[in-house]
């Protein structure tokens, strides 16, 4: 069995340390889907994501995406830090500042901007909806909510590749010291069949403006350190929202600090349509020796 190229990823990190990991494999072809889930199970990631070739002519690249239960038809950071490993490996072409990520929820644009350690990739979201707003919106929404002074928008529960509980709280401080309670949003998200529970607040900490915190109980995660996908919701949500708002044009934003870690996510918002991402970094490109067995 040749050996295959493997990343390990830092990706939407302020400082060495500080984002989500993703494991990236390169060259699993022949592999089954049983073969990735038990490779995917072993790392125990939050996602391992292969690179494939794409079936869509339109696509760059293909990627399927797993965490150690299941695999996912889309998720940010995977999406973002496959798009990273395609370039450093010379697998992809960068054309007219696009690449084309082929996944399970289609074909999705990936804007690159800059080189080297300055590369910025941004995510266009596979589209967003509003499935329920208020704080009635669900019998055991106030629970999950319980500690937290809301903000001005409603809580929401939006769909768009993931579905999310949406809640801004009414300063940055609050939600920081706010102490969840994970039982209530893991009942919470089993019920209405989401992620869980992700709640920002406007921030004035220079070029940072929001704050968010991404508890996904729902998938067995207590609190995620940098979530592109929640992050692409609240932007949809602010955008609608708030079309000439002073976030309407993109923002940065802090994830990750309440739980040691320190990521640093991009929004830039054209009209309705939402791009979201950051920086990766590699940590780790070494050889995979792993026989794919069933």
């Amino acid at each position: 069995m040749s050996l295959l190229r493997y990343l390990h990823l830092d990706v939407f990190a302020a400082t060495s340390g500080g984002g989500n990991h993703l494991g990236v494999v390169i060259g699993a072809n022949g592999w089954s889907g049983a073969a990735m889930q038990r490779f995917a199970r072993w790392t125990a990631l939050v996602e391992t994501t292969f690179l494939l070739p794409p079936t869509d002519p339109k696509a760059s690249y293909r990627v399927r995406i797993f965490t150690p239960h299941r695999e996912i038809p889309f998720a940010g950071h995977p999406s973002i830090g496959s798009a990273h490993a395609a370039i450093e490996c010379g697998l992809v072409e960068v054309q007219h500042g696009l690449l084309w990520q082929e996944c399970g929820a289609g074909v999705l644009p990936i804007r690159v901007t800059g080189d080297g350690e300055q590369r910025e990739l941004l995510l266009q979201s596979p589209g967003e909806r509003i499935v329920h707003a208020g704080v009635d919106a669900h019998p055991l929404l106030a629970a999950a909510l319980a500690g937290i002074e809301l903000g001005m928008l409603p809580p929401a529960l939006v769909d768009g590749g993931r579905r999310w509980w949406l809640a801004e709280v009414a300063d940055e401080a609050g939600l920081r010291a706010w102490q969840p309670d994970h039982q209530a949003i893991l009942a919470l998200a089993q019920a209405s069949d989401s992620m869980g529970l992700c709640a920002f607040a406007r921030a004035g900490d220079g070029s940072l403006r929001l704050v968010v915190r991404a508890l996904p109980a729902g998938v067995g995660i207590v609190e995620d350190p940098a979530s592109g996908a929640a992050n692409g919701l609240i932007a949809a949500y602010l955008a609608q929202a708030e079309p000439q708002g002073p976030l309407a044009r993109g923002y940065e934003v802090s994830q990750g600090r309440e739980i040691g870690h320190d990521a640093r996510l991009v929004v830039q918002i054209d009209g309705q349509v939402v791009w979201t991402g950051g920086r990766s970094h590699t940590v780790i490109d070494g050889s995979l020796d792993w026989t794919p067995a069933e």
